[in-house]
């Protein structure tokens, strides 16, 4: 790592991560016994409703000893999952979480709720690994899912495990009371906030923290939701899990004749019409920052809290998402900075990378986030697993990995096992601008991200022709700096679905969708190419695709122009799509 800004950056980094490690020490040497005792819980009151679909057939897994988290699948031969070392580390979170109670709740058989009872006092006995069920955001959901699901656990329960339930509840709320106190990073923060305003309101005994809690989610919501509806992760799957969580919260205030906080009210009211923004006609989510495959149901359901009848918005300046609308055809552009630090753990370097459908069919995708694994994530949050330019194969944005001389090295791995690969570094200089034309849409954006290393500063214009269903666009790559100049090998890429298959033609590629779309692809100015590619987002697991590559060489001021552009409704002859 060379002495630089992206050096100030990481021991920055290592400072502010030092100073959390010694004030969670003082946090749990000084605890107040006061506080300590208000979270005794005597009983519960309300349980919550738990927006997020469920599938009974989950509960005939568990029967046959399996447990499929995460992209990631477990068996565990008659005995408790928590007896076995996780496939994953987002295995192990779904795991502790317990979201998947609702699952055997569906189920509504007698051997189901024994079941769900046998796996939580598995818990509270202490099996499993105690440092994994400890982190904040994953003891935030087993707090909601114990909250949510308690009339499936408590069913048919004796008072022993009745006792022993609440004082789960109990150690559960004291832990992130905690982590508030000595500081967490501020997605954890909203996470903790939003758990403990549910306690606060379903038990009796702790009604105190419910005061607390709802004070420090007003602020968060007010610091992290963007007033044009979007997280500052720029996150869509943290922005729907978040509206999952704040909705039935919402709900849970008014059934206990508690005012909900207006910034309770703000948040959920602007946070919905930018999912729609996202949404593509398939009932998924753009694969930006963080997104991968999409719960339709879950999306379905929040959408309905928006109105049937509620347009998208087409335009997040602050967030950083662009909307091109006409006819059948739908692009969706990161347009964005890359997040602040501290909320960039699932950033990508995906700066004007773009999604386009036709009707119900995905056409140019990103790769999307994979569900489990942190090698394959990292890869997939690069810009080459995106649908934009790359200048030699490098990423637009510096990611913190374990690199350097050795103490470095060492260090690094300590903040990447704490915090994850955040951005060290992102564009400097993002600027988009929008016109509505009588016969178009365009939108212009640029970025400097490969001006440090490279020199290069990246344009991209997008053209919209609804009438005609046809997209151009251009890349351009400027020169920055004076004098003689290294030219740099740059990649222009378009992730295809899997659903599309492509062959050369004479005058270019052509395109078959698996509705029967026929798309022309055309280019100038750079060698066309037709490369594998891996899409993450598939609801079955990764599954392999195919990318358009322009590849160009770049030593001056040079331009592409390309456009995919609609032939026909019928298959194409001679080729299948997959």
């Amino acid at each position: 790592m060379a002495w630089g800004p992206d050096r100030w950056r990481f021991y920055r980094l290592v400072a502010r991560e030092t100073a959390r490690t010694f004030r969670a020490v003082g946090a749990s040497l000084t605890a107040s016994p006061d506080i300590l005792a208000r979270m005794r819980v005597t009983g519960l009151v309300i349980a919550p409703q738990d927006l997020r679909t469920s599938d009974a057939t989950f509960a005939d897994d568990i029967y046959a000893g399996l447990f499929v988290f995460a992209g990631r699948s477990l068996a565990a031969s008659g005995g408790s999952p928590f007896d076995y070392a996780p496939p994953s580390p987002e295995w192990a979170d779904e795991l502790y979480g317990f979201g998947w109670l609702r699952h055997l709740r569906a189920a509504d058989t007698a051997l189901a709720r024994a079941n769900a009872r046998a796996f939580v006092a598995d818990f509270i006995v202490g099996r499993g690994d105690p440092a994994l069920a400890r982190h904040t955001p994953v003891a935030a959901r087993r707090l909601i899912s114990f909250l949510c699901q308690s009339p499936l656990v408590l069913e048919g329960a004796d008072h022993t495990f009745y006792q022993n339930f609440l004082k789960a509840i109990a150690r559960n709320a004291q832990q992130l009371e905690r982590d508030l106190r000595r500081g967490v990073p501020p997605q954890w923060r909203l996470n903790a906030a939003v758990a403990l305003c549910y306690a606060g309101l379903c038990c009796d005994g702790i009604q105190p923290i419910l005061r607390r809690a709802t004070r420090i989610l007003s602020r968060e919501l007010d610091r992290q939701i963007l007033t044009d509806g979007g997280h500052r992760s720029r996150d869509p799957r943290f922005a729907m899990e978040l509206l999952l969580d704040l909705l039935p919260l919402r709900q849970s205030y008014l059934s206990r004749s508690v005012e909900p906080p207006a910034a309770l009210l703000r948040a959920v009211d602007r946070m919905l019409p930018l999912l729609r923004l996202l949404r593509h006609p398939d009932a998924s989510l753009s694969h930006f920052n963080g997104m991968g495959a999409t719960d339709a149901d879950h999306l379905a359901t929040l959408l309905v809290y928006d109105g049937a009848l509620a347009r998208p918005m087409m335009h997040a300046p602050n967030s950083g998402y662009e909307r091109m609308e006409g006819g059948r055809v739908i692009v969706v552009a990161d347009v964005g900075k890359s997040p602040p630090l501290p909320f960039s753990l699932n950033a990508g370097a995906g700066c004007l990378a773009f999604e386009m459908s036709s009707g119900p069919q995905r056409i140019v995708v990103n790769c999307g986030l994979p569900a489990s694994g942190p090698d394959l994530r990292l890869l997939a949050r690069s810009t080459p697993a995106h649908s934009t330019a790359s200048v030699a194969g490098a990423s637009s944005c510096r990611f913190l990995t374990a690199t350097g001389w050795w103490g470095e090295r060492m260090v690094a791995a300590w903040l990447i096992r704490r915090r994850g690969a955040v951005v060290l570094r992102g564009a400097a200089a993002v600027a988009a601008e929008r016109v509505e034309e009588s016969d178009s849409i365009v939108l212009a954006a640029r970025h400097d991200g490969y001006a440090p290393d490279f020199g290069i500063v990246h344009e991209r214009r997008w053209q919209l022709f609804p009438v005609e269903a046809r997209l151009e666009g251009r890349d351009a790559f400027l020169r920055q700096g004076k004098g003689r100049v290294r030219g740099h090998d740059v990649a222009i890429r378009f992730h295809l679905h899997p659903g599309i298959a492509v062959r050369g033609v004479p005058d270019g590629l052509e395109l078959a969708s698996a509705l029967g779309e026929i798309w022309m692809f055309r280019a100038e100015g750079a060698e066309i190419a037709i490369e594998e590619s891996v899409y993450f987002s598939g609801l079955t697991g990764p599954r392999r695709t195919d990318q358009i590559v322009l590849h160009l060489r770049v030593s001056d001021d040079v331009e592409v122009r390309w456009s995919f552009a609609r032939l026909a409704s019928a298959p194409m002859r001679g080729a299948t799509a997959p």
